[in-house]
C-alpha cells in the first residue's frame, strides 16, 4: 500500500506555483530557497517540541547537537 508523503505533495504544489508565479522569468537559487524556507520552520517546531532541550531536539533530527546549533545560530533563533 503506497502512501502519500504529505510534505513532498506540498513542496510539488509550492514549486509549481512559484514556477507560474515567475511567468516566464528564470529561477534561480531554488534549492537554498525551498531548504530555508522548509528548515526553519522545521527547527522552530522541534525544539517547541522538546521544551527547548537542544540535546533532545537533535535526536529528534537525527543530527549532531552541534550541527543544531549552528543551525539555530544560522536562522537567528539562539
Amino acid at each position: 500500500m503506497s502512501r502519500s508523503n504529505e510534505i513532498a505533495d506540498a513542496v510539488v504544489r509550492t514549486l509549481d506555483q512559484y514556477f507560474r508565479d515567475l511567468d516566464g522569468e528564470k529561477p534561480a537559487a531554488i534549492h537554498d530557497m525551498v531548504i530555508r524556507n522548509v528548515e526553519r520552520p522545521m527547527l522552530e517546531f522541534v525544539l517547541q517540541r522538546a521544551n527547548g532541550n537542544q540535546t533532545v531536539a537533535a535526536e529528534m533530527l537525527g543530527i549532531n547537537r552541534n550541527t543544531l546549533r549552528r543551525k539555530l545560530t544560522d536562522y537567528e533563533l539562539l
